[in-house]
């Protein structure tokens, strides 16, 4: 849903806000507010449990469960130890089933939660930026509520107003004055939500209302001037290098991650409008390799000198283009607006590099946990599960949450259903289904985070071309040979059912593909099955044509068959050959094309334009084939182009069944041996569109075909050649022997 400007404007104001909030530490009030709100959620799910609304029930949970998640990484710099089994109990929870068999359960368990939400360090008093906190969500979805009539949306403002109430009326800390203005506004607010108002309303009601709360004028903030905060953020690693020279790295550690958490991450949303690629290298040498330099105690020249070449020049340099960015009129809550999400790939190189890192040793972490649970071993298959997402993917959710934050809770809840069922004892069965499900997400994650990149998108591109080139090709030839001919022998007449046959096999092919699409779409649970199939199939007929054409690869050789088809047609002369002629040359070519096409679909995901435009472009040449054939004739290099097409195809066919095979190993089916080290960890992107993978299965597959290619060409290209000419030499001398 897209934000309004009034939960804009709330949301940035409460964002600068918080370094100032009253007593409390910033992290602490990060965490109180969020806490809150998850208490919210876990609140009205316990009122709507109660009532028997289980559908309620569930979407409350998961709304608390998504907030907390979105916060993660804010809620563990708040040091609490219990950020992280808050979270994974409430991934958990989601998992169950919700009825009235199990209410007592679920009760108690959201009654747990409730209390570990609870034990919050030095319990600071509830501040006026966890009232602000609840209103941008009743701001948010009243809003849906008006868009979409969603009734769960308005349940869940209802709620959120009813408590942001009752932390108001508990608040002190306001003088009499001020307090019946809020007053005021609150009850006008409160009613509105309960009568269901116009959006608007609300909406201009809630930014007064925040505006008193926090003390300050709501609209004015967005122009904070924010220079004090990178001034603050330099006086800060001046200490730090100070501490560095007192050899005491855990201060210098503190004020480092102060630098960055309590100041920098304020200044983000500003610094991203101005410049986003600026912004993940300052994150990325703040939050991460300046901390790691740190933690390894390098020397305190090394961890100053990067400080002062690299950290503090590019924070000089944000200042200044944030600057511009204001001086010419930019308002940055409105960019925010327009930009909610980051965009597929926006993450940093080293994020990418750590991404691809973190996503193997999950791996290898789920398939201990297939052999640990196959053993009996639930405790090690437990362990290893938690292990792979707590200590691998969450350091794979931190770029992913903020390109897909949805995608990022879908896969914490897949990794969630794999700890319950290993709890639960399930059947290894329902074990290796999650796992799978987990390794596809994986690949998503991936995708997400790393982008499609420059070099996959070409060999989508030139794949496409070249799937729709080879196939058409022969069929262009034949065709061109059959009107040729009926051309110059003057059998005019039949051209017309030629072309009946060609629209006859288009349409069928056209039916192929949307029965083949529909076959794909209804397949469920088996669709990475049918995709393997797909890709192996393709595999064994694109080596099938291959051999084909290069039995074929002499004009002489190739003119002989087209003669064969031409004449077979015009001597029966029935006008039906002729359609059925054209119909089967086009049609079992179109069969194949869409069998190709549709195993590379398979894998060359978010690059679907580029397989778009390699099948225009394939068209188009192909027209120009036709064309040059009817001028050229026997001139056309046939040699030439039939050595194209099946170094194609043999470029195809093995980068499908590397396809096929990984494929087959994810669902179980192949075993699965690391090569990591030894063959080259791609780009998933790339990876998929050569079929390259650091397997043994894998590669030992594509050499194999591979080396019969080799051995084929050399032989039909060469070997057979030579022996044939050396039979044809003897002949000839035998023959002159015999004279």
């Amino acid at each position: 849903m897209k934000k309004s400007i009034f939960g804009i404007i709330a949301l940035t104001a409460l964002m600068l806000a918080i370094p100032n909030a009253y007593s409390a530490e910033p992290d602490m009030v990060t965490y109180l507010s969020i806490s809150e709100i998850t208490q919210t959620s876990i609140t009205l799910a316990e009122q709507s449990l109660e009532d028997g609304d289980f559908d309620f029930t569930k979407k409350y949970i998961e709304f608390g469960s998504k907030q907390f998640s979105n916060n993660l990484q804010k809620l563990r710099d708040a040091d609490t130890s219990l950020t992280d089994e808050v979270h994974i109990s409430l991934i958990d929870l989601q998992t169950k089933e919700i009825s009235s068999e199990n209410r007592s359960s679920i009760l108690s368990e959201l009654n747990r939660i409730n209390e570990l939400l609870d034990n919050v360090p030095e319990d600071p008093e509830i501040t006026p930026n966890v009232i602000v906190a609840h209103l941008i969500i009743v701001d948010q979805q009243y809003e849906n509520f008006e868009s979409n009539k969603d009734e769960f949306s308005y349940s869940l403002a209802l709620g959120f107003m009813e408590r942001a109430n009752q932390m108001f009326y508990s608040q002190t800390d306001y003088g009499e004055r001020q307090k019946i203005e809020i007053e005021s506004f609150f009850n006008d607010m409160f009613d509105m939500v309960q009568n269901r108002d116009p959006y608007a309303s609300i909406a201009s009601t809630n930014v007064w209302v925040q505006r008193d709360l926090l003390g300050t004028d709501v609209i004015g903030t967005i122009g904070l001037d924010s220079t004090n905060l990178y001034s603050v953020i330099r006086d800060l690693y001046t200490d730090l290098m100070i501490e560095l020279d007192n050899g005491d790295y855990k201060k210098a550690e503190q004020i480092g991650i102060e630098a960055y958490l309590e100041n920098f991450e304020y200044l983000e949303p500003e610094i991203e409008v101005a410049d986003a690629e600026l912004l993940y290298q300052l994150e990325w040498d703040m939050r991460e390799e300046l901390r790691t330099m740190i933690k390894n105690r390098e020397s305190p020249d090394t961890i100053k000198s990067f400080l002062v070449d690299s950290i503090i020049p590019r924070l000089d340099i944000a200042q200044g283009k944030v600057a511009e960015l204001k001086a010419s009129g930019v308002v940055i809550a409105d960019a925010l607006a327009m930009k909610e999400k980051k965009p597929m790939g926006s993450a940093t190189e080293g994020q990418k590099g750590e991404v691809r890192d973190e996503i193997d040793v999950i791996r290898e972490q789920l398939m201990a946990t297939e052999i640990f649970y196959e053993l009996g071993d639930t405790q090690s298959a437990y362990t290893s599960a938690r292990s792979a997402y707590l200590d691998s993917y969450e350091y794979v959710e931190i770029p992913l949450r903020a390109i897909a934050p949805d995608f990022t809770l879908e896969v914490e809840f897949q990794f969630a259903t794999l700890r319950n069922q290993i709890n639960e004892g399930a059947p290894m069965g329902d074990i290796s289904s999650t796992v799978i499900a987990i390794e596809r997400s994986l690949d998503e994650s991936e995708r997400l985070v790393s982008g499609t990149g420059t070099l996959a998108p070409m060999i989508a591109f030139v794949s496409s071309f070249a799937i729709i080139f080879r196939e058409g090709l022969e069929s262009v030839l034949i065709l061109g040979a059959i009107i040729t001919y009926l051309e110059a022998s003057r059998n005019h007449k039949f051209k017309k059912y030629v072309h009946y046959g060609i629209v006859l096999a288009i349409g069928a092919t056209a039916v192929t593909w949307f029965i083949a699409s529909y076959i794909i779409e209804i397949s469920g649970v088996n669709r990475e099955l049918i995709e393997a199939v797909a890709a192996l199939s393709a595999t064994a007929v694109l080596f099938y044509v291959s051999f084909w054409i290069l039995n074929k690869i002499e004009h002489k050789r190739w003119m002989e068959f087209v003669k064969a088809k031409v004449f077979q047609a015009s001597t029966t002369g029935g006008v039906m050959v002729f359609v059925m002629l054209s119909f089967f040359t086009v049609y079992r070519e179109g069969f194949e094309t869409v069998l190709f096409y549709q195993a590379m679909l398979g894998f060359a995901k978010y690059m679907e334009l580029y397989v778009g435009l390699g099948f225009i472009v394939g068209l188009i040449s192909l027209f120009g084939i036709y064309f040059g054939f009817r001028k050229l004739g026997k001139r056309l290099p046939l040699r030439a182009l039939f050595g194209l097409t099946m170094g194609i195809g043999a470029y195809l066919s093995i980068a499908f069944l590397g396809n096929a095979i990984r494929e087959f190993q994810v669902l179980d089916y192949i075993p699965y041996t690391s090569m990591l080290g030894t063959i080259p960890r791609l780009d998933i992107n790339v990876a998929t569109m050569t079929g390259i993978y650091p397997t043994l299965e894998t590669t030992v597959g594509q050499i194999v075909l591979l080396s019969v290619y080799l051995i084929a060409s050399l032989y039909v290209l060469i070997l057979r050649p030579k022996r044939q000419k050396a039979l044809a030499t003897m002949r000839k001398s035998r023959a002159e022997v015999n004279e």
